[in-house]
């Protein structure tokens, strides 16, 4: 039989609602395809290194060992991120006991974690900010538990989480800050009097130490990208903007818990320490309005202020009926918007859907790009495979002599690593790329002479090339616009000297 204790643990409401967690996205993660960030990280992981442009090491490895292991299975090959989105449901219903809350307010916190789009998104693809939710949470945690232990020790675990996220991405770094900053203000600073805040900033910097070698090594490209996205990549949204976007990654039913957390965290927070959490939330959001960072930059910080909410409601709902009903509201209404964030819909009706109820793909959109029929989250998980055929079938065709020579060059990495991924097996060579680290990784050994292109300017291209050919086409009427319906050309004969042009190429965003 079953001892006791483990029956209570498996009947906890952060073990059962990790449990469904896990159940939803092995049920619904194989919908559509695979998402233009997965088949580039999957290639990243083909060159390990330290780090990349954009991104640091752990997603690329992970997302290139797990393809190795279920790339035919695509429900599998998200696997990682459904368990790290099953884990952060968990610890949120735990952080919620952990700041005092009974089952109620565990249920609650963990229910929201559960519904919310963004989370769910999170929970659906493999890409760096899978990781995010869960290590801020961890953060929080290391905090409460210094708080009620009075052990400086924990600024330990703060620091080796710190340094396990920016292994995966760098947003962790505008949570610590504004962390310092909650540290200052609250009693926490006396923390700063002690030598284990201080061994806990050492250890985060330990962790990422091979990572930021990297980056210093390459001249901080992260840096240049991370400019082009404050200079008009991404939408510059007002505050007001800003915070209706959360209402939409949160969404409408959650946000009052959310709020509430912010409220008694910054106003009546159960011990003065605990004030750093709202601080922190402040700090990023500034930052963010004012670098024109996007709305889901700040939305990991979300299940600290969730737990707080729902343990701070949990005192105002005591009537048993009012707690059922509030839960039984949320699930529904967390139901009825999954489509929005999971493939569970065919996307002829998803497009219905999301039009029917007002939520088209300009609502979500998070950077200036033309949009066609689905926001671009979606969108950029069509029409990757065919394109892979469509230029396999051009190369294919050409004389023996301009195959030999011939490259394809994409005009982002996501066209690129279609390519990678999807046009090895037929026969392609390696793809070529000036966008972020496929810059890094050269030519393989082209001239130039022969090139493959998706789209683009045919005038521009009769002044780099003596010939210019439309051989093919790709029709993709589900992804980006500029990716869903556009020429393949074949250019011969480059008028420029090659490194000239080869420079040109490079663009870090």
């Amino acid at each position: 039989m079953m001892a006791p204790s483990l029956r209570t643990a498996l009947a906890t409401p952060a073990f059962v609602l990790g449990l469904v967690t896990l159940a939803v996205h092995l049920l619904f993660n194989g919908g559509y395809g695979y998402f233009r960030d997965e088949l580039y990280f999957i290639v990243c992981g083909w060159h390990p290194a330290w780090g990349y442009v954009d991104q640091p090491p752990l997603v690329p490895l992970l997302a290139a060992g797990s393809y190795a292991l279920f790339g035919k299975y695509l429900i599998l090959f998200r696997l990682p991120a459904a368990l790290t989105m099953a884990v952060t449901v968990g610890l949120t219903a735990e952080f919620a006991k952990a700041l005092g809350g009974g089952r109620f307010a565990q249920w609650l916190a963990g229910l929201c974690v559960l519904g919310a789009p963004f989370y769910l998104l999170m929970g659906l693809l493999v890409f760096t900010d899978m990781f995010q939710p869960m290590t801020w949470l961890l953060c929080a945690w290391c905090v409460v538990r210094l708080v009620q232990t009075g052990d400086e020790r924990w600024w330990l675990g703060f620091g080796a989480t710190v340094g396990f996220a920016l292994l995966s991405k760098y947003m962790i770094l505008f949570f610590a800050a504004g962390v310092a900053v909650g540290i200052i203000a609250t009693p926490l600073r006396r923390s700063l009097l002690k030598p284990w805040i201080y061994a806990g900033a050492a250890l985060a910097l330990v962790i990422a130490a091979p990572n930021l070698w990297w980056q210093a090594a390459h001249g901080w490209p992260f840096i240049e990208l991370g400019s082009a996205g404050a200079g008009g990549k991404n939408l510059a949204l007002s505050p007001l903007s800003y915070f209706l976007q959360q209402l939409l990654l949160i969404g409408p039913l959650a946000a009052p818990v959310w709020l509430a957390g912010l409220g008694s965290f910054a106003i009546a927070p159960r011990h003065p320490a605990y004030r750093a959490f709202a601080i922190a939330y402040a700090v990023m959001f500034v930052l963010f309005v004012i670098l024109h960072g996007k709305a889901y930059y700040i939305a990991s910080a979300h299940p600290i202020l969730l737990a707080g909410g729902a343990v701070f409601l949990e005192g105002k709902m005591v009537a048993a009926w009012v707690r059922v009903v509030a839960l039984t509201l949320l699930a529904a209404a967390s139901a009825l918007f999954a489509p929005l964030s999971l493939p569970i819909l065919p996307v002829d009706k998803f497009i219905a859907f999301s039009d029917a109820i007002g939520l088209g793909p300009k609502v979500t959109a998070s950077e200036y790009s033309k949009l066609g029929k689905l926001p671009q989250y979606y969108a950029d998980m069509f029409g990757w495979p065919q394109m892979a055929k469509k230029v396999a079938a051009v190369y294919w065709a050409l004389p023996p002599a301009d195959r030999a020579k011939a490259m394809f060059f994409g005009h982002n990495y996501g066209e690129a690593a279609a390519i990678d991924v999807f046009g090895r097996p037929l026969g392609l060579p390696a793809a070529v790329s000036g966008h972020n680290n496929y810059f890094l990784w050269g030519l393989h050994g082209h001239d130039g002479s022969v090139v493959i292109q998706i789209g683009g300017d045919p005038d521009a291209y009769a002044h780099e090339f003596r010939n210019v050919t439309v051989a093919g086409r790709i029709d993709s009427p589900y992804a980006m616009p500029y990716e869903a319906d556009a020429p393949i050309y074949v250019l011969r004969g480059l008028k420029l000297p090659l490194a000239q042009a080869w420079r040109a190429s490079r663009h870090y965003e």
